[in-house]
């Protein structure tokens, strides 16, 4: 079965920047559509950002002010999220997962056709704090 596993997380000061990745095995990411959702301490999940499975498609929560870049390398079998400018409420644990993920409610994600991803990563902790 497929299995995503994210890294690249850590403990910057406000202003600064990380980049987030996803290694995808055992499904075809090429083909797949992809997203980022995060989790801030004591609260929902959180639809960050997803792209089409060519990486010329992205769409980004409003919350994020132009902030944060999806990206992916096909050939690489990689899922990237560039962190910019982070702020204390970018602290979160940051999940990768298949699917064009629209929204999150209840704890659940869905596409806008109310698909639900089939692969999650482990998450990768974002922590922002002067």
């Amino acid at each position: 079965d497929g299995q995503l596993v994210e890294s690249g997380g850590g403990l910057v000061q406000p202003g600064g920047s990380l980049r987030l990745s996803c290694v995808a095995s055992g499904f075809t990411f090429s083909g797949s559509a992809m997203t980022w959702v995060r989790q801030a301490p004591g609260k929902g999940l959180e639809w960050v950002s997803s792209i089409n499975s060519g990486g010329d498609g992205a769409t980004y929560a409003d919350s994020l002010e132009g902030r944060f870049t999806i990206s992916r390398d096909n050939a690489k079998n990689t899922l990237y999220l560039q962190l910019n400018n982070l702020k204390p409420e970018d602290t979160a644990m940051y999940y990768c997962a298949n699917r064009k993920i629209r929204y999150c409610r209840g704890g659940v994600c869905y596409t806008g056709s109310g698909d639900r991803p089939d692969y999650w990563g482990q998450g990768t902790q974002v922590t922002v704090s002067s």
